[in-house]
């Protein structure tokens, strides 16, 4: 897979300067576990040919010297804004290693990356050529020097020189050698993938484009092309020995000429015989054909002329007739039918009026029937009432209303002694609930009290613990004391002064830029300056806003460093007239030194510390300020312990000072700090165990409380209950005797009116009775109707269709006898032109015998055909006139026959070589081509599987379908929390989402394909950061497993985020002036 066709790549931008970042990490072993991916090296030489060392450039496009750039073996990183010319590194790279103007999308032509106003440009690549493998060592060296020198109207000089600098050729074959065995592909885009075919990816909709895009990446379509071109060879070659068959068909009759006029120099006169014997033989030849075609005329006639075609056209005939009768047959049916139907329909509607009619009717009735019925109920219901009411007053006439009342003071009593009992006890249950609810009450507030000092307890752990990271991470940095986040705060001012953002860059943190004259005084000056350890200088509002912005991503709101705005000055302030003096006493300014004059004005404006005296005793400083009349324009002092001392009073801190920003012991302070940790960890562990033991009594003690609670509500139920009873007992009259009488011819009038309304509800269900035998009688006859109109409904359905087939069968009969009889008349004519041609033949062969008589009397038997004899007639007579015309010169016919025999046994094997070359070859390209199939499936394979891999890490759902009949890549991504919605389209997600699967598919490309080096361009344009860091990790992970390969990426954003690491190396490109005057190279390296 090393051939290579020319192809489009986009232009890299311009570079005015380079610097060089590298980073070391710990991590020194890694495991290679993937098994996929084939190797064309030996493990010992990878790494070690194909590399690229460096690349200078000279009138290149708009730059006039850039390089070299020394490239590291593993990962290297371009970086810089736009402008700054990232890209023309690699255009550089694919015109210096012989690839074409068209492969950069930046021209047709050569001569437009030549600098204006200059006359050639150069473009000089180092190759590294190491290792067992490596290409002509032995003449080359360690490293081969690829010059390329492009004048200013496009023409290109190449010179390949060894690591001395000796030109060793100046041919390109020698060029594509090298590329070839270093098996690198400077149009695949898996080697070299710029801007423009990543954003054409990016942004194609086509499936099959992506199908392109794998199949060029992995040399597929290269090898599909070539297979081609060989069958094609095949189908030429094969058309050329067919060609050549039949030039050694002439071979062989010339041959075969020449044979025979070398054996005729003996038998001419035998060949003249021949000659006659075939002449006779012709003649009588001719009358045996003529005899033929006679004898098959008289046999065509008698064959047509049978009578099958009367016999076909007489049956049709027949048919037609039959159809046509069976049709009007149905049409007469129909006809009954129809109006059958009619009839039907007219009684339909008749019978369907009257069951109207009739339901309507019943329901009438059926209605007056219910409410008879109901009010013959509401009588009974009445009178049974009304008898029990009489039965229950005569009952009660016999008793003692004496004894009753009695009773009924007795159980007053009793029920006013239990009353007594139950407010007793509920009196006592309510005083025990208070008792209780006073205790859970205070155990609620012990609890809430011991959760709050837990709590506090915890913050103030979490804050020794970020405290003590905040320590171990500013072993490495310092700045990581003033916050976590503080060098990336640092890293992006940088960038963002470097890109002009700034009118003048920030100056912070103030603590790093503060350092002690006297150690032992710098407790006290930390104490004085604390609140501005953090803060940052800006010299206008704007700055403010713009180094806000750039604090957003790393600081909450809450916790922002402090900024202050003061104009910059490049001198310190004159602060003799204002300032603090004393002789044996020094003041915080006089202590401190500043690496820039804004901090110690910004300092002067905010803080006063001219006016701040530093005293190291306590009491020497209580003295000065207190006792004493303190000095000119001192407002107050701090000593060596961290005590703040005013004229009137004083301020010692809680516990001892430790220096946190301005030098000290970071070792000690992390050594207090674990200590401080454990004691809260132990406190914490106490407070839990304490709250779990008074959660528990809270527990109990809420239980009983329940307790008492349901069985004060149980007592206030009773008590409730009795008084009731009571009451109800009160409330209790004697009762009246009623009027019996009045009672009783109640009873007897709704008696009559019982027996009057039975009668009724007969009457009114007898007529409800005929109405319901009536309808159901209409009924029936609606249904027979209905009925008989649906079997009508059928047989009318059943004789259309059966009047449509027959109809087309009547169309399709007259068809077929029209045709018949088209075929009857010419049938007839055609006889008529055979019995003519017939009656000439016969006349013809008269002439033809007599002829034949002529020239041999006697009738030969000739078993040869016409046409066979003619031509051996002429071959004979043309030899015998060669013979004739030549026949003399013995020496030069033998001469002559042996040419010929010798040319046509060469050629005919040559082409039966050939003939074996061909079918061997197709043997082969269908061997190659099952292999070429298997290859495809593997990689396909290997490619999702990588794929989906390295999705994972974005914790995305996503697959990859080939297609290798229709030749289409389906790519389809979920992002998370998408997983069960209907996207299956990478034009659904958004640019950072695409360039992410974007950059997972080129990874996959990358684990199935080889290549020393890898350049990819701008990959992250799109990305958002997160999708960028993920990107990153799968980038540097691969350079890792795949440590042995070169890569080089192309990205206009920050790295201050990569991991330290010897295998990688940063070229941060400074950005252009935009004066016009060109900027000057500036490379730097950082380790």
């Amino acid at each position: 897979m090393n051939k290579r066709k020319s192809k489009t790549k986009p232009e890299a931008k311009p570079s005015k300067s380079l610097k060089v970042d590298r980073r070391s990490t710990q991590e020194d072993d890694f495991e290679d576990d993937d098994g996929l991916e084939d190797h064309s090296f030996s493990t010992s030489s990878l790494g070690d040919i194909g590399v690229i060392e460096s690349i200078t450039l000279k009138n290149f496009m708009c730059h006039q010297n850039l390089g070299p750039f020394q490239f590291g073996p593993n990962v290297n990183f371009i970086v810089g804004n736009n402008g700054s010319g990232k890209s023309a590194i690699l255009t550089a790279l694919i015109v210096g290693l012989g690839g074409k103007a068209t492969m950069t999308n930046r021209g047709v032509s050569l001569k437009g990356f030549v600098k204006n106003g200059e006359g050639h440009a150069d473009v000089t690549v180092k190759l590294r050529n190491r290792g067992i493998d490596a290409f002509k060592g032995e003449v080359y060296g360690d490293c081969i020097i690829v010059e390329q020198r492009i004048a200013n109207d496009g023409c290109r000089l190449c010179k390949i020189k060894n690591k001395s600098g000796q030109i060793i050729s100046n041919k390109k074959e020698e060029l594509m050698s090298i590329l070839d065995h270093f098996n690198i592909q400077v149009d695949n885009p898996v080697s070299i993938l710029n801007q423009e075919m990543s954003k054409q990816f990016l942004h194609s909709k086509s499936e099959a484009d992506k199908y392109k895009f794998f199949m060029k990446a992995t040399l597929l379509e290269q090898m599909r092309r070539d297979y081609i071109h060989i069958k094609q060879t095949e189908d030429v070659t094969r058309d050329q020995v067919e060609r050549q068959e039949e030039c050694l068909k002439d071979l062989r009759q010339d041959y075969v000429l020449k044979k025979e006029r070398y054996d005729s120099l003996a038998s001419l006169d035998e060949m003249k015989k021949t000659l006659e014997g075939l002449q006779r033989k012709m003649a009588w030849c001719l009358v045996r054909e003529k005899e033929w075609q006679i004898e098959h005329l008289k046999e065509q006639i008698e064959k047509e002329g049978d009578g099958k075609f009367e016999e076909k056209l007489l049956l049709c005939q027949a048919k037609v007739t039959q159809a046509m009768k069976k049709v009007r047959d149905i049409q007469k049916k129909l006809e009954k039918v129809r109006d059958e139907d009619t009839s039907l329909t007219r009684d339909y509607q008749r019978f369907k009026e009257e069951v109207k009619a009739k339901s309507k009717e019943q329901k009438g009735q059926e209605v007056v029937y219910f409410r008879a019925e109901n009010k013959l109920k509401q009588l009974e219901k009445e009178q049974c009432l009304l008898s029990e009411r009489i039965h229950k007053i005569k009952h009660n006439e016999s008793q003692n209303v004496e004894v009753e009342r009695n009773k009924r003071l007795k159980k007053m009593a009793a029920l006013k002694k239990l009353l007594e009992k139950h407010e007793a006890q509920s009196a006592a249950l309510n005083q025990e609930l208070k008792d209780k609810q006073q205790a859970l009450f205070k155990g609620r507030e012990e609890f809430d009290k011991l959760s709050m000092e837990e709590k506090n307890i915890k913050v103030a752990l979490e804050a020794k613990l970020k405290r003590k990271n905040q320590l171990l991470a500013s072993r490495s940095n310092r700045l990581r004391m003033f916050g976590e986040r503080m060098p990336e705060l640092i890293e992006s001012i940088n960038k963002a002064h470097a890109q002009g953002r700034f009118k003048h860059k920030p100056v912070g943190p103030i603590g790093a830029c503060i350092s002690v004259k006297e150690p032992s005084l710098t407790v006290a000056v930390e104490s004085c300056l604390r609140g501005f350890m953090k803060t940052f200088c800006c010299d206008n509002y704007r700055d403010e806003k713009v180094l806000e912005e750039l604090m957003a991503p790393h600081f909450q709101r809450s916790s922002r460093p402090q900024i202050i705005v003061c104009p910059f000055t490049e001198n310190v302030y004159n602060v003799q007239g204002r300032g603090v003096k004393h002789p044996e006493f020094p003041s915080v300014l006089d202590m401190i030194s500043c690496t820039s004059p804004v901090v110690t004005n910004c300092l002067i404006d905010m803080r006063g510390i001219e006016c701040i005296l530093i005293i190291k005793d306590t009491a020497m400083a209580r003295k000065v300020m207190m006792l004493n009349r303190p000095p000119r324009n001192c407002r107050e002092a701090f000593t060596a312990e961290g005590d703040q001392v005013y004229t009137n009073r004083s301020y010692a801190p809680e516990k001892n000072v430790l220096i946190k920003y301005l030098g000290g012991d970071p070792e000690a302070e992390i050594r207090l700090v674990e200590a401080e940790v454990e004691n809260h960890r132990a406190q914490l562990s106490r407070f839990q165990l304490h709250l779990s033991s008074v959660k528990q009594d809270i527990q109990a003690m809420e239980d009983k409380m329940n307790s008492v609670i349901i069985t004060c509500k149980k007592n206030q139920a009773s008590i409730n209950q009795v008084k009731t009873s009571i009451s109800e007992l009160e409330n209790v009259e004697e009762s009246q005797v009623e009027d019996i009488s009045t009672l009783e011819e109640d009873a007897q009038e709704i008696q009559q009116k019982i027996e009057l309304e039975k009668k009724n509800v007969e009457k009114t269900k007898t007529e409800l009775d005929k109405q319901e035998e009536a309808l159901k009688d209409v009924n029936g006859k609606f249904q027979n109707v209905k009925n008989k109109m649906e079997e009508l409904t059928d047989d009318t359905d059943q004789l259309k269709e059966e009047q449509v087939k027959g109809e087309a069968e009547c169309s399709k009969l007259e068809q077929t006898l029209k045709i018949l009889e088209k075929k009857a008349k010419a049938h007839e004519e055609n006889i008529q032109t055979i019995r003519s041609e017939l009656t000439a033949k016969e006349e013809d062969i008269q002439e033809c015998i007599e002829k034949a008589k002529l020239i041999c009397p006697e009738r030969l038997s000739v078993d040869r055909s016409t046409k066979s004899l003619d031509t051996e007639i002429t071959r004979l007579r043309q030899k015998i006139t060669a013979q004739e015309q030549s026949h003399g010169d013995k020496d030069k016919v033998i001469r002559e026959y042996a040419e010929a025999h010798e040319n046509y046994k060469s050629k005919s094997s040559q082409l039966r070589d050939l003939k074996k070359f061909i079918d061997c070859l197709d043997n082969i390209m269908t061997d190659r081509q099952a292999r070429y199939k298997t290859l495809r499936r593997s990689l396909s394979v290997r490619c999702k599987l990588y794929f989906n891999n390295f999705l994972i890490k974005l914790q995305c759902c996503g697959s990859m379908k080939f297609d290798h009949n229709n030749e289409t890549l389906s790519i389809s991504v979920k992002p998370p929390g998408q997983e069960s919605d209907s996207v299956s389209d990478m034009r659904s997600l958004s640019g950072g989402e695409r360039s992410f699967s974007t950059v997972c598919f080129i990874l996959s490309l990358w684990e199935i394909t080889e290549s020393p080096f890898r350049c990819l361009d701008e990959f992250d344009v799109y990305m958002d950061m997160h999708n960028r860091r993920i990107s990153l990790d799968l980038l540097l992970e691969l350079s890792e497993r795949q440590h042995l390969r070169q890569f080089i990426f192309i990205t206009p954003q920050t790295t201050s985020n990569l991991p330290k690491s010897d295998h990688i190396k940063i070229h941060q490109l400074e950005d252009p002036e935009r004066g016009g005057i060109e900027d000057e190279e500036v490379s730097r390296s950082r380790r």
